[in-house]
């Protein structure tokens, strides 16, 4: 009874004080807790939110900018690695090119020496060996400097003995402009250029050109003619590289003079020399010819003058997709080599019907004109190698097989001797070649560069639909350079002519009649068993 009395107290003890609030009192006091806990729960998350990037933006901040900056440095990092793996291919695919021109030396030995008496085949080899000599030493001396560094219009001023070529402000990286090719490496490459353009010359001057005389010719070749004239046209400066354009030669034609691996400015040259030194010596002795009754004078084997002209052709592999400077222009480097291939198929193709259809061989299939024409399409090709489709390199190669055995009729019936061909050859085929550019570039092809072609300004001449500008350039061009080139030689070989043996440029009769291998070099290329 005690226990139930404890119990019943207890329990009226503690009952809550709600029970003494009225029912709205307890629906305020209920919705004010349901608030302080919404609220409450709002507060916790606005601080999960906000509260780790109030206390750590200077960090976040420092560490997006240091995200970006290494991105940059990894961009730059990449870009360099691109150029760098760039240029060394490019410089590769030049020195491979450069040594390719360089092996057509031997072609041009062996054509010149089947072409000739076998009397002068010592003198041809020994002609050829010093004339490749010196041209090295001059075109490293000046040659270059010449006529590829900066000067003026007419000629170049630095980088004598190749010296500060490496440390020019403007060329601070050691590369030739802006090919990414080092200058020592196209040093290379266009030195084989100056030795092509140097044995031309001796083409048609083989057989009565006394040995001291072709030192002293073969200087202001390499020296002087060569790389001044050619730095009209290849030079960076050169007045016809940028003839029409503003403040320059003829601004109103709007076109520059394009002579992609050498038409004009290696073989139109050299033929122009080669020419001039045939006029001023005059026939070799006892060179009756047709006007009066003769004819020229067979060559003594025309095996190896054959076994020549492949291997110049091999060379010419060189000379012209080499010219690109550029490994990463595939397809201009595949174009070019195929337009070399058909324009010289294409001109032995002509020769060869020219001969059988006409002259003193007709009926016949003479090699030593087939010869000469494949070699007048590949000398025709190189200038527009890079702007004509196949198709219009075997109509410009068909072309150039015509005229080189016109070119042989006319130097024929003037009475001027030309042993190998060479004035034909080089020379007219050279003028066909640079002036074919504005007939039949396809309209589809601008330049070449170190990362590729830049079709954004193509050429295109008359045939594809072009205006005539571009075929006024290429005759004001090579008509300057073959002209001026004639005129300078003209005066250089009558100045050494006027000089006493031995220095004379021709030799002295005796030493004609008894032949030069013996005369000049005391040896015989078949002496008797």
């Amino acid at each position: 009874m005690f226990s139930r009395f404890l119990f019943k107290r207890n329990q009226m003890a503690f009952v809550s004080p709600l029970h003494k609030l009225s029912k709205a009192e307890k629906w305020r006091m209920a919705g004010a807790m349901y608030a302080g806990k919404i609220g409450g729960l709002l507060l916790v998350l606005a601080a999960m939110h906000y509260l780790p990037t109030l206390l750590g933006t200077a960090a976040h901040a420092q560490s997006t900018d240091s995200l970006m900056k290494s991105l940059a440095e990894t961009k730059k990092q990449l870009a360099d690695t691109t150029t760098t793996l760039q240029n060394t291919a490019n410089t590769i695919w030049t020195l491979v090119a450069a040594f390719l021109v360089f092996g057509m030396q031997p072609g041009f030995v062996l054509l010149e020496a089947g072409f000739a008496r076998s009397r002068e085949t010592v003198n041809i080899l020994m002609e050829c060996i010093f004339d490749t000599c010196l041209c090295g030493i001059l075109f490293w001396a000046f040659g270059y400097a010449f006529m590829f560094s900066h000067g003026n219009g007419f000629i170049g001023n630095h980088w004598y003995f190749l010296s500060g070529a490496d440390s020019d402000g403007a060329l601070a990286s050691g590369t030739y402009l802006t090919t990414g090719v080092p200058i020592i490496a196209h040093w290379i490459f266009q030195y084989a250029f100056a030795d092509t353009c140097s044995t031309i010359t001796s083409g048609a001057m083989i057989g009565r050109t006394g040995f001291r005389g072709d030192i002293l010719y073969s200087i202001g070749v390499t020296g002087f003619i060569y790389p001044i004239i050619g730095h009209w046209a290849w030079g960076p400066d050169g007045f016809l590289a940028l003839m029409g354009t503003a403040g320059n030669f003829l601004p109103s034609l709007g076109q520059g003079f394009r002579d992609f691996a050498g038409s004009t400015v290696v073989h139109s040259i050299g033929g122009m020399v080669s020419l001039a030194g045939a006029i001023v010596l005059g026939p070799r002795l006892g060179r009756v010819f047709k006007r009066d009754g003769g004819g020229p004078m067979p060559p003594h084997n025309i095996t190896i003058a054959a076994v020549g002209g492949f291997i110049l052709w091999f060379g010419w592999y060189g000379f012209n997709p080499g010219s690109t400077l550029s490994a990463v222009d595939m397809q201009g480097i595949g174009r070019v080599a195929t337009n070399t291939t058909l324009a010289a198929c294409a001109g032995g193709m002509s020769a060869m019907l020219m001969g059988l259809w006409t002259g003193d061989t007709k009926g016949k299939f003479d090699t030593g004109l087939t010869t000469n024409g494949f070699l007048a399409g590949l000398v025709a090709i190189t200038c527009p190698c890079y702007w004509v489709d196949p198709a219009g390199a075997i109509g410009l190669g068909f072309i150039a097989g015509i005229v080189v055995v016109l070119g042989i009729y006319l130097l024929e019936y003037l009475r001027i001797d030309d042993p190998i061909g060479a004035v034909p050859v080089h020379g007219f085929a050279g003028m066909w070649g640079t002036w074919s550019l504005g007939l039949f570039a396809s309209g589809k092809y601008g330049i070449t560069g170190p990362t590729g072609a830049d079709n954004s300004a193509p050429v295109k001449g008359l045939f594809y639909g072009g205006d005539a500008s571009i075929l006024k350039a290429q005759l004001i061009g090579n008509l300057t350079i073959c002209i001026a080139t004639l005129v300078v030689s003209l005066i250089m070989m009558k100045l050494i002519k006027m000089l006493p043996h031995p220095w004379s440029l021709r030799v002295e009769p005796e030493g004609e009649k008894m032949g030069l291998d013996i005369f000049e070099h005391g040896t015989e290329a078949y002496p008797a068993q």
